[in-house]
């Protein structure tokens, strides 16, 4: 994911610090010499125009805020038994039904529209892929996180936690209720908001397993000025992360329904994060 920086790109400076033991240490802090959204959106113009392609560059420019921690060498392979040593545990009957359904767990109704997203996990040749563990984590209806991290003044909601789990099918198929997210401000640039999204994250036949990617809703306007969106620089492969309204799973006076499917390998893949975004 790379391009020109402009000079008011953000800058880093180094500040050094003296430890209590008389050691000298470093610490990276942001200049926040911030860009504006045309200037961010002229060098996603031109990396697209460069480098065409269904992959993400992993080295994007305009995704200013993963600068320091985006991968720059070849990916190693780790042992898997030592990685299967910290990860959790859990039997399928410990996913209870009630998990897929966001609006209920708090025990009042949470502000916002409430809607279905529904979908099939499936292989590269269509074939569903059955008791797959599929999880999910999103802002709430204001655009925010109900964690300690997301302090933007937006209002939490005290009746949803944004987050829930569900098994797919015979048929690989997922369903979850919940409310529509909001958008939220970010500090990657001047002005920056990311598009309405939900968190996606699957789980293969073990913890080790794990592949993350965001869906969005259609016509939102923002998706073209996002930088993590537009580091997919085909536009069918970026498509394939937008959902679609599904009439059919909408429910007269109660929820819009929207649909997402899900392909986990072949040329119509799923974009999939790295596990560590």
């Amino acid at each position: 994911m790379s391009g020109r920086l402009s000079a008011s790109s953000q800058c880093l400076s180094v500040q050094w610090k003296r430890s209590v033991d008389g050691g000298v240490i470093t610490s990276l802090t942001s200049g926040r010499v911030t860009s504006s959204q045309h200037e961010i959106s002229d060098e996603i113009a031109k990396i697209q125009a460069e480098s065409p392609g269904r992959a993400p560059l992993l080295d994007f420019a305009p995704y200013r805020s993963t600068a320091l921690r985006h991968p720059t060498k070849e990916l190693q392979l780790v042992d898997p038994e030592g990685a299967e040593l910290v990860a959790p545990v859990f039997g399928h009957s410990d996913v209870d039904p009630v998990e897929a359904d966001l609006t209920v767990q708090r025990g009042g109704d949470p502000v916002g529209e409430r809607i279905r997203v529904h979908g099939r996990v499936l292989d590269g040749d269509g074939r569903p892929v059955r008791r797959q563990l599929v999880e999910i984590w999103q802002a709430n209806a204001s655009g925010r996180y109900s964690h300690q991290r997301d302090q933007h003044p937006a209002p939490l909601d005290p009746n949803f936690t944004g987050v829930g789990r569900c098994l797919t099918d015979d048929d690989g198929h997922y369903s979850f209720t919940t409310i529509r997210p909001g958008p939220y401000p970010w500090r990657n640039h001047h002005n920056a908001w990311r598009p309405a999204h939900i968190h996606f994250s699957l789980f293969g036949t073990d913890f080790t397993q794990r592949l993350i990617t965001q869906m969005y809703f259609p016509g939102d306007q923002l998706l073209a000025l996002d930088p993590i969106a537009q580091s997919i620089t085909d536009p069918a492969a970026l498509a394939r992360l937008v959902a679609s309204y599904d009439h059919d799973s909408s429910e007269h006076e109660w929820l819009l329904g929207y649909r997402w499917d899900i392909v986990l390998t072949g040329s119509h893949a799923t974009h999939l994060e790295p596990s560590d975004d």
